[in-house]
């Protein structure tokens, strides 16, 4: 059974990435379409906001702290190595950090970052717009899962 301070660590593991997951969720159920049913110029100059009001310590905090619990908690699982849940705990840990915060920095923020160089209701960024959403959305929903994954993973190791 895992308990003490590690247990603590699992539990906010546990809602650090479920909560992530809720917000990848929102994005993958709802903005993005939203987004996308809007003329290009202003999906463009709504998303470029939007991407700028994410990178604030509101959402950072719980993005990058989720990652450093479960970088913490795949240390403590090789350390204390657990009778029980250890496969879970390391595949949760796993998942969250390739899945969910290695994704985000190898697919969705050169993608961002490629939106935020356009000028909105340029013809580049009416081309791109589409692709944009398709390809953003598609990673996202990778991330929605694998972000929902490491929490169920983290609740079944306590379980």
């Amino acid at each position: 059974m895992i308990d003490g301070p590690f247990f603590g660590l699992v539990v906010s593991g546990i809602l650090g990435t479920g909560l992530v997951a809720g917000v990848f969720y929102g994005f993958s159920t709802f903005v993005m379409r939203g987004l996308a049913a809007l003329p290009p110029a202003q999906g463009v100059a709504a998303m470029n906001a939007i991407n700028v009001a994410a990178v604030r310590p509101a959402f950072m905090v719980l993005f990058v702290g989720s990652a450093v619990l479960s970088a913490l908690t795949a240390v403590v699982t090789f350390v204390v190595w657990p009778g029980e849940g250890k496969v879970e705990l390391l595949l949760g840990s796993a998942l969250y950090l390739i899945g969910s915060f290695g994704l985000t920095i190898v697919a969705n923020v050169p993608r961002n970052e490629r939106l935020a160089g356009l000028t909105p209701d340029g013809p580049e960024a009416g081309g791109y717009w589409p692709v944009y959403v398709r390809e953003w959305t598609f990673w996202n929903h990778v991330r929605t899962v694998t972000s929902a994954a490491a929490s169920l993973l983290y609740i079944l190791a306590l379980a």
